[in-house]
C-alpha cells in the first residue's frame, strides 16, 4: 500500500471526466464491468474506489471490493480487461486506484444480469451504451476495408448535408435503405473521417465533419 496522498488528492481535484470516474463503493461486479468496458473501448482511464461523487474521501469498506473489481474484469468483461490496481492511504482511509488501459481488442463487452453482452463508451463523465455504429467501426478497424463510392454512399452523405445532423433511425427512414446497410455506411464514413458522432441530451447524432 502506498501512503503518499498527493497523487490521489491531485486526481480528485480534477473531478470526474472522460478518463476518470469516482465510485463510493463496489456492490455489484456486473455494474462495475460497464465502467471497465467504457474505459477500455474509449481511451482508457481510471476508477477511484472509495471516493464520493463530490470528491469526498470515504475509503473502501472491505477487501471484498477488491475481489469484485477482479471479477468484473475477468468474469464479466469479454474479452477480459487487464487492470493495474494500486491502494493508497488517504486521510486515514484506503482508496483504490484502478487503471483501465485502452483495449486493442474492441469492442470490450460487459455481461448484463442475463449474461447478454453490451458494449459501452465513455463520453465526458458518463458511461454510455455504444451504438451499432460504434460496434461496426470497431469490427472494421480489425481488417482492411475498401469503401466504394456509389449512389448509395452519395445519397446518405447528401442527407447529412441537407439536414445537418441525423439520428440513426432518422437516417434509415429518410434513406429508405436497410438499417444494416446504413449502419455499415456510417461506420465507414466515420473511419474515413467524413462523419462524426455527436452525443447530446442522451441521443447520438451523425453529422458531416467540417472540411479541414
Amino acid at each position: 500500500m502506498k501512503t503518499t496522498t498527493n497523487h490521489i488528492q491531485q486526481l480528485v481535484s480534477e473531478g470526474e471526466h472522460v478518463h476518470q470516474d469516482f465510485k463510493f463503493a463496489i456492490t455489484d461486479a456486473r455494474k462495475i464491468a460497464k465502467s471497465l468496458s467504457a474505459f477500455a473501448n474509449t481511451e482508457g482511464g481510471r476508477l477511484l474506489i472509495g471516493v464520493k461523487d463530490n470528491g469526498k474521501i470515504a475509503g473502501i469498506r472491505s477487501e471484498e471490493e477488491l475481489y469484485m473489481i477482479e471479477a468484473a474484469a475477468t468474469m464479466y468483461c469479454k474479452p477480459a480487461v487487464a487492470l493495474d490496481n494500486q491502494l493508497y492511504k488517504v486521510e486515514g482511509k484506503d482508496v483504490l486506484e484502478v487503471y483501465v488501459p485502452e483495449s486493442q481488442e474492441k469492442p470490450v463487452y460487459a455481461l448484463d444480469e442475463e449474461n447478454r453482452p453490451k458494449a459501452y463508451v465513455r463520453i465526458k463523465d458518463e458511461t454510455i451504451l455504444a451504438t451499432p455504429v460504434h460496434l461496426d467501426v470497431w469490427r472494421h478497424n480489425r481488417r482492411e476495408v475498401m469503401v466504394t463510392y456509389t449512389e448509395k454512399e452519395q445519397h446518405v452523405l447528401n442527407l447529412l448535408a441537407q439536414y445537418g445532423e441525423l439520428t440513426l433511425n432518422k437516417c434509415v427512414k429518410l434513406s429508405k435503405m436497410p438499417r444494416r446497410q446504413v449502419i455499415a455506411l456510417l461506420a465507414d464514413f466515420i473511419r474515413f473521417d467524413l462523419v462524426e458522432q455527436v452525443f447530446r441530451e442522451h441521443i447520438f447524432y451523425f453529422k458531416l465533419k467540417p472540411e479541414q
